[in-house]
């Protein structure tokens, strides 16, 4: 897993070739995000998205929440996006 934990959250970069690229990985998350009803705080600029996850219902903790949504960003990035 690419991710760090930092201050009660887990973070990571993810680079795509284009911006079209980046969209679409965002939607493509959306699907997931809300399966699990947890939904990160991220950031795009241009071909770059910066995720943080944290669980908001246990004082913003990591929680397995976090972990289940991770994976399943990693799993779609790897499987459509890995560079």
């Amino acid at each position: 897993m690419n991710w760090t934990e930092n201050n009660n959250k887990l973070n990571r970069k993810f680079e795509f070739k284009t911006f079209k690229d980046a969209l679409s990985f965002m939607v493509r998350c959306g699907f997931e995000i809300e399966d699990l009803n947890h939904h990160p705080t991220w950031t795009n600029t241009y071909n770059k998205i910066e995720v943080s996850l944290t669980t908001h219902d246990t004082g913003n903790t990591v929680t397995e929440k976090d972990f289940q949504l991770a994976e399943r960003m990693d799993d779609i990035y790897t499987k459509h996006y890995k560079q």
